[in-house]
């Protein structure tokens, strides 16, 4: 019987130890790993493998020592897929000394100066931010999907966030943005269109034109030069007379919304209304394929153009100026 309990004490300790020397392996196996970055942007990208052509226009650019610096950057970075993009010879005419600044030009455009982490960059959603070329880079969000210069020329998606870098973050993007793709805010691209001309001047007189240039986002219901012409004559005199101010204020504000409205979401809105900047309502239907603002109303409008992008918001272009008296 002795000899039994000898026995089972040996068992005993055998698969006691074994369980401590278990839980020390799971231990070291789950231990805490640092998640401070070590990397910096640049050794980031040349670590990670799909950046090769980013890499190589760094160095080319000259830019690759900055972008190793103390930073912060945000970095939307095109991958090798999105560079293989471009036309047939673009990356190779870009990597040439002779177009030295217009490669910086172009990968300036892919970087900010500061650290902005994926939620940063979701809360700009209808607006923008100005790139390391002083250019704005229009960011909206997209059945869940951010959007860079969306319906441009080269729009990207943001496919991996929030790579972090010791001297910043880096967002994956699958297309090389074009500088060419940058929004001027509400007012700039309304007097750079030419036909409103009538809006602009409107926009000075009620001392507005500063407001809607600002953060926003906005969404103005555009009326054109034709679309003042066809007011009773002598309305538009009227509505600039500085006795007239917050007539025209009210007037203006009666076309625009506060926040970024795309013509798809307003499309959604048949049947319904929204408050406008004056506390108005305007209604919003679906007509014959159109989009119809006040309805029935004393000078019911029709959306001609739609999603004009701003880098503060989105313009709907519309035929009539619209009443504040149609407000339900």
């Amino acid at each position: 019987m002795k000899s039994i309990d000898s026995k089972f004490l040996s068992i005993i300790s055998l698969f006691l130890l074994s369980v401590f020397l278990l839980a020390c392996s799971d231990s070291d196996d789950h231990a805490p790993v640092s998640s401070e970055p070590t990397l910096n942007i640049v050794e980031t990208a040349v670590d990670d493998g799909r950046f090769t052509t980013l890499v190589a226009a760094l160095q080319a650019a000259e830019l690759d020592d900055d972008l190793s610096g103390d930073g912060p950057f945000t970095v939307f970075a095109p991958t090798d897929d999105a560079f293989d993009l471009l036309p047939a010879g673009t990356v190779d005419a870009l990597l040439e000394p002779a177009n030295k600044a217009t490669l910086i030009d172009l990968l300036l455009y892919h970087v900010i100066d500061g650290e902005v982490p994926a939620s940063d960059a979701i809360a700009l959603d209808g607006t923008s931010a100005v790139m390391l070329n002083a250019l704005n880079v229009r960011i909206d969000v997209v059945d869940g999907d951010l959007i860079l210069n969306l319906n441009g020329n080269r729009e990207a998606m943001v496919t991996v966030t929030d790579i972090e870098c010791t001297n910043g973050v880096i967002h994956v993007i699958d297309a090389v943005l074009d500088p060419g793709d940058a929004v001027d805010n509400i007012v700039d691209t309304a007097a750079a269109n030419g036909n409103f001309g009538t809006l602009v001047a409107a926009l000075q007189a009620a001392e507005l034109d500063d407001d809607l240039s600002g953060t926003g986002p906005f969404t103005v219901f555009a009326p054109t030069d034709d679309a003042f012409d066809l007011l009773p004559a002598g309305t538009v005199d009227f509505l600039l007379d500085e006795a007239n101010q917050s007539t025209l204020i009210d007037v203006l504000l009666y076309h625009v919304f506060d926040g970024s409205v795309l013509s798809t979401a307003a499309i959604a809105l048949d049947g319904q209304s929204v408050t406008m900047l004056n506390g108005g309502t305007m209604s919003l239907d679906l007509a014959a394929s159109e989009l119809i603002l006040n309805l029935g109303g004393n000078r019911q409008a029709t959306v001609t153009i739609t999603d004009v992008l701003c880098s503060n918001g989105v313009i709907h272009v519309i035929d009539a100026v619209l009443d504040p008296a149609d407000s339900p």
